[in-house]
């Protein structure tokens, strides 16, 4: 049977850690378990950053450092490094969001290609990754999604968007790195879908380099999985499956209400918590056909992916299955899951400071509205700073002793 504690153990799970970035990290997490406090920290560094208020440093040395590794890629090399030295591997994400021009778009499929060379490279990471909205207008994935024709400008452009994933997938497969399409808006996501499983059957032949995400926060992700999996044992590729609970809800239950329909997320929680374990069962039952990247803060769901590996006889460093965490949050996980041998990366963010707000910003909201996250983390930087008070003084008592 699976140990129930290993979660527990701080002392590995905060151990590259100093006094100051645990002090740091308690300080953050204890603002965003203020709920009331969010909304208006929020307008006022976006009216600051617009003002051109000198609030850059500010940010760089609270939030960023604690979500981020560092401006560019050469900036994370430390971090990575250091992680690797406990068996935490690392995964690169230009957080850079809403851009809109074409420029914008073949500037950022020039970063993400070569994030996947630098993967390629690097043994600290085992994937590279890509926002589907960050290569095309978020209008012309929605409009594809909702079966709306395109102009004749459109479609050009809808060319041009395909080729920088396709372009991103070849580069992939050429130097056999994983990469994964990061799951948006559920009003865009089903042009995502078909255009990622067109790549898996491409380029997933003999095994899973090509993964989509899979939002199980929505309700219909399970029976789309169980069909593609038909599709996919019929013609012959293999599914690469990130899974994650989601991250847009209060965006979505809004949209639905606006226009009138059902909303595509779970009721509740506990109807979600159960979604997310099922697909999860899902795929590590079915793990010759599916490789699973489990993207979940939540302790239960990653006690339920270890138990059903034990018993299904996969082993922890089966190259199928693969644990992730954002850096900055969950690190009871991450380490101590890394410290038992399984695979296991941070998402490491990165890019200018200004740039990355929006996604500092989105991290924020997320933790003051994810019920008990904030808590878990503040109970645990708490717990750890007591016990290297203990630790020290005992230390201290010990010196004295032998004097």
């Amino acid at each position: 049977m699976i140990e129930k504690k290993i979660f527990n153990d701080t002392a590995t799970a905060f151990k590259l850690k100093s006094d100051l970035e645990l002090n740091r990290a308690l300080l953050l997490f204890n603002v965003m378990g203020v709920p009331s406090l969010i909304k208006p920290g929020i307008f006022l560094t976006k009216f600051s950053l617009k003002a051109k208020l000198p609030i850059q440093p500010l940010i760089k040395n609270t939030i960023f450092d604690q979500f981020c590794a560092g401006t560019s890629k050469e900036d994370c090399k430390p971090v990575i490094k250091e992680m690797h030295q406990v068996n935490l591997s690392s995964i690169l994400d230009y957080s850079v969001e809403g851009k809109k021009t074409e420029k914008e778009f073949d500037s950022a499929f020039r970063i993400k290609k070569d994030l996947i060379q630098f993967a390629r490279e690097e043994t600290e990471i085992p994937f590279a990754i890509f926002k589907p909205t960050a290569l095309g207008s978020f209008e012309i994935w929605h409009k594809l999604s909702s079966h709306i024709n395109l102009n004749d400008s459109e479609k050009e452009e809808w060319k041009k968007t395909k080729a920088r994933v396709e372009n991103l997938c070849k580069e992939a497969h050429k130097h056999g790195v994983r990469l994964y399409a990061d799951a948006e808006e559920s009003w865009m996501q089903d042009a995502a879908d078909d255009l990622m499983e067109e790549m898996m059957e491409k380029y997933n032949t003999e095994k899973a380099l090509i993964f989509n995400t899979f939002q199980c926060y929505r309700w219909d992700r399970l029976d789309y999985l169980k069909e593609l999996h038909s599709r996919a044992k019929e013609k012959g590729f293999k599914i690469g499956a990130k899974i994650v609970r989601g991250a847009y809800m209060e965006k979505e239950n809004k949209r639905a209400k606006k226009y009138g329909k059902k909303s595509p997320i779970c009721e509740n929680k506990k109807a979600t918590d159960l979604h997310f374990n099922n697909v999860l069962a899902y795929c590590l039952d079915n793990i010759e056909d599916i490789a699973v990247f489990i993207g979940t803060h939540n302790e239960v769901s990653n006690y339920l992916a270890l138990q059903i590996m034990e018993d299904q006889g996969i082993t922890k460093d089966d190259p199928r299955v693969w644990f992730s965490q954002l850096y900055g949050m969950s690190d009871q996980i991450s380490y101590n899951l890394a410290n038992k041998n399984y695979n296991t990366a941070k998402l490491v963010p990165f890019g200018p400071v200004k740039d990355v707000v929006p996604y500092l910003l989105r991290r924020a909201e997320e933790n003051s509205s994810v019920e008990g996250q904030t808590n878990r983390e503040l109970n645990l930087l708490r717990r750890e700073k007591k016990r290297r008070k203990m630790a020290s003084e005992a230390s201290k008592n010990d010196v004295r002793r032998q004097a």
